[in-house]
């Protein structure tokens, strides 16, 4: 989801940023390899904190490391002519979502090949990267969706944070009032809104391979009740998550729905006192499960074997534990290690949720693959229609899942 919102650094100050030299064999240059081209599509700060690593790492294997930032939104569309041309580069950053579509079509190599396995990686990170049993993609640093609520709001009405659904619509009710919304959302009519969606219906149940199931209709008509309570702003549908966050920091909101790229954002409002806390579950025995966001780095099929080797062991220094927490810092994440993510988490209580989180999220291409597209279409249209009044939550879903 970082292609359609705004990164901002990590609250994780004082963690260790090594070199992770440890990580990256020598000699990379032994093919004849001196350059190796890169493309992602960070943007500032974070294209920064990607340069540093690559340059790092590029230092340690006797290369240069050139790289190229493309607009998130083209992305795709540009390694697909790459692939297309026999152009393509060295090394290939991807939403995670997206990795299984380009290995699909034969334009990346099995990491593998390289040495590079998904040990200890959270299980959503080694599904997301993986097509047809083999691990094509591996992601340094991960996000996911939690609750932010304001402490001082939740002080003065003597609340506690709630972790059930009912608690959630409660106290959501008893701080709206004044110009103050209980609780904020994205519920627009793209991907984003469909992102924001899935941590009540997947939690609850639901499934991306058939929307129209009680499971997710229980969940959409709870976003529709508290909307109906007046607990959620109508102008949702159109917010995305950045307009979320505008109304957290604006005092117009007590709680959002937002996730661990926003802590830079929300570190320009000292006078905002703030906490995380996993997103609330329907029942208390319940686990919150939430999708998994992050970029995959990957090696392409460039058809030169001795500079694919060297890339490899370039991925394979990006991914190291102590270039995984670099990272998370840069960018506001999660490292994708469970044991690297729990020593940061332990060291932070804001980032701590989201390790908890990201420990059982799931890749939103884990069931359906190169189809997850379709299903997320269908699903964000369910949504708008339900929240706009246009249909009830099951006639909604119903009526998506049946278009093409």
């Amino acid at each position: 989801m970082r292609k359609m919102t705004t990164l901002a650094a990590a609250a994780t100050a004082a963690l260790l940023i090594g070199t992770a030299l440890a990580a990256c064999s020598s000699g990379g240059g032994s093919s004849g390899t001196t350059t190796l081209t890169v493309e992602d599509y960070y943007q500032s700060p974070q294209d920064k904190v990607m340069e540093g690593v690559y340059n790092t790492c590029g230092t340690a294997l006797g290369v240069t490391i050139k790289a190229t930032h493309v607009p998130g939104a083209g992305l795709i569309a540009k390694v697909l002519q790459q692939a297309s041309a026999k152009n393509l580069p060295d090394v290939l950053m991807l939403d995670n979502p997206d990795v299984q579509q380009i290995a699909s079509s034969g334009a990346l190599s099995p990491l593998k090949d390289y040495g590079i396995s998904g040990d200890g990686f959270a299980p959503a990170v080694v599904k997301a990267g993986t097509y047809k049993g083999d691990l094509y993609g591996l992601a340094p640093a991960v996000n996911s969706l939690a609750l932010f609520y304001n402490t001082d709001m939740f002080t003065k009405a003597g609340l506690t944070p709630p972790k059930t659904w009912d608690e959630l619509r409660s106290d959501a009710k008893q701080l709206t009032g004044n110009g103050v919304y209980g609780f904020a959302f994205s519920g627009i009519n793209t991907y984003e809104g469909t992102w924001q969606f899935l941590p009540f219906m997947w939690t609850n149940g639901g499934d991306e391979k058939n929307i129209d199931t009680p499971q997710t209709a229980q969940a959409l008509q709870f976003l529709v009740d508290m909307m109906n309570d007046g607990s959620i702003s109508k102008a949702s549908i159109n917010w995305a998550q950045s307009d979320a966050l505008d109304q957290f920091t604006a005092g117009k909101a007590a709680m959002m729905e937002n996730g661990p790229w926003q802590f830079g954002s929300l570190a320009k409002f000292p006078d905002l006192h703030w906490a995380t806390v996993p997103m609330p579950t329907r029942t208390a025995s319940q686990t919150a499960v939430a999708p998994l966001g992050g970029e995959a780095f990957t090696v392409p099929e460039t058809g030169d074997r001795g500079t694919m080797t060297t890339a490899g062991k370039l991925v394979k220094c990006i991914t190291s534990s102590k270039n995984q927490v670099t990272i998370a810092q840069g960018e506001g994440d999660v490292p994708a290690n469970l044991a690297t993510a729990a020593k940061v988490g332990a060291s932070n209580k804001l980032i701590q949720p989201f390790v908890e989180v990201v420990s059982h999220a799931r890749a939103r291409t884990g069931e359906l693959g190169a189809d997850w597209p379709k299903a997320a279409t269908k699903i964000y249209t369910a949504e708008q229609l339900a929240l706009t009044g246009k249909a009830t939550p099951s006639a909604a879903l119903k009526q998506a899942q049946g278009s093409n």
